[in-house]
């Protein structure tokens, strides 16, 4: 049997384990191994266990559960109400003011925890109760929600750029630094989208009655002091990284360490929030581990029978393809896997076959993965099986049903196909940042 069938039998055997219901570290890690073991016999279980002991010395994946717990502290803690309370008076005289608060919101809840799901929590549990009892249109802001917890894995600290970093064997340091200007540009162009709108349309997004907005500037300092606690913690954690006075694990544990002072600070910290924030920090560091040493073991074998390779040889010699043609087929295939597995899925499954070819190719990896997490993005959000709608589904009320959901993301899913044209044809807007701290 050619080895371009091995590979092509391993990823159909794969398909079909997560069709199944199976669970996607286990159904690589699975037929990882039975392929190494049939091909290589007993030492073919070198790979896994290398991939093992590769996760294990891996010192940056230490960042993964700080940053978590981070995230955790500061939601369990409450302190993220306080955020959006600031927004609720500063943003509100403006129509539609508290959506774009809600973008803000869950740029820097993103830039806490690192993970999508945590800003759709925060949102659908203060954000969305508060702007359908404000008259705000419900097709309005589910998709707000939608579109700013997304920003979750692009913004650093972003868990899934993690992952990308110990596939493709990137400095995390550099696609963290990556994912800022384009998680802020996009962010820019959420909020620019929302204000015209509401602009054009003042229905969909109320400004807050006279009555509300007279508050003593007294109350509104102190709502911005509390609000921007968590912008401190944030740069108490980035700034000395950035300017090479921390590493980045030492950078993840000082804002663990901040955000956990924080909270005992303002009174917020007991067991019962510590408990959760450490059992679900536990969980999800946990899950990732698995999947990156499930990765790692696949990508192993499918070096080891040339997969990369052929792939490249069918596009380049058979397809007679350009670079840039290869590269757009690649991003429309994520978009289509997008509609029916989530992202850790789709990069665990391609990564092996991708990543090797867009180095052959000659784009930079950094950048790419940047191109990554914005499909990603918008994979969330595309229907039928988008991660974004099911939860918004399962935490909105019952007066937003399904088909509002599915509605309410389609302008800003247009939105982030711009945001990714844009960073396609300009690279430098995602090498900008990275360059200018690590150099050329």
């Amino acid at each position: 049997m050619s080895y371009e069938m091995i590979a092509l039998l391993m990823f159909a055997s794969m398909m079909m384990m997560m069709i199944t219901g199976q669970r996607v570290f286990a159904a690589i890690g699975i037929v990882a191994s039975v392929t190494a073991l049939l091909l290589w016999g007993t030492g073919g279980s070198n790979a896994p266990f290398s991939a093992a002991m590769k996760l294990m010395s891996w010192y940056p994946l230490l960042t993964l559960p700080m940053f978590v717990f981070m995230g955790y502290v500061l939601s369990e803690s409450r302190i993220a109400d306080d955020l959006y309370k600031m927004f609720h008076v500063w943003m509100g005289p403006i129509n539609g003011g508290l959506a774009i608060g809600t973008i803000l919101l869950m740029v820097l809840i993103s830039a806490m925890n690192g993970l999508s799901v945590a800003g759709m929590a925060i949102g659908s549990t203060i954000a969305l109760p508060e702007l359908l009892r404000r008259g705000y249109d419900k097709r309005m802001i589910t998709g707000v929600i939608q579109a700013g917890s997304s920003l979750g894995i692009l913004v650093p600290p972003s868990v899934v750029l993690v992952l990308y970093s110990m596939i493709a064997k990137q400095p995390v340091g550099q696609l963290w630094l990556a994912g800022v200007v384009p998680g802020l540009l996009m962010a820019t162009m959420f909020v620019v989208y929302i204000y015209i709108r509401c602009r054009v349309s003042p229905e969909l997004g109320p400004a807050l009655p006279r009555e509300e907005r007279n508050i003593p500037l007294a109350e509104k300092l102190r709502l911005l002091r509390a609000g921007l606690l968590p912008v401190g913690i944030f740069a108490v954690m980035m700034v000395p990284f950035v300017n090479g006075y921390t590493s980045l694990v030492e950078s993840s544990a000082v804002g663990a360490m901040a955000a956990l002072l924080a909270a005992i600070f303002k009174g917020r910290m007991n067991r019962e929030v510590f408990e959760v924030s450490l059992r679900q920090t536990l969980a999800i560091t946990c899950m990732f581990m698995w999947i990156i040493l499930a990765a790692l073991a696949f990508g192993a074998v499918f070096d080891g029978v040339g997969a990369g390779k052929a792939i490249e040889g069918f596009f380049v010699g058979q397809l007679q393809l350009g670079p840039w043609e290869i590269l757009i087929l690649m991003q429309i295939s994520y978009l289509f896997m997008g509609m029916f597995l989530d992202d850790t899925a789709m990069l665990v499954i391609v990564a092996p076959l991708y990543v090797p070819l867009v180095g052959e190719l000659g784009f930079d990896l950094v950048w790419y993965g940047v191109l990554y997490t914005i499909t990603c993005q918008i994979a969330y959000m595309t229907p039928p099986f988008g991660y974004n709608l099911f939860l918004m589904r399962a935490m909105a009320p019952p007066e937003i049903s399904l088909r509002d959901i599915y509605i309410s993301i389609i302008p800003f899913v247009g939105v982030m196909i711009l945001a990714l044209a844009l960073v396609t044809a300009f690279p430098g807007i995602a090498l900008w940042l990275p360059n200018l701290v690590y150099g050329n």
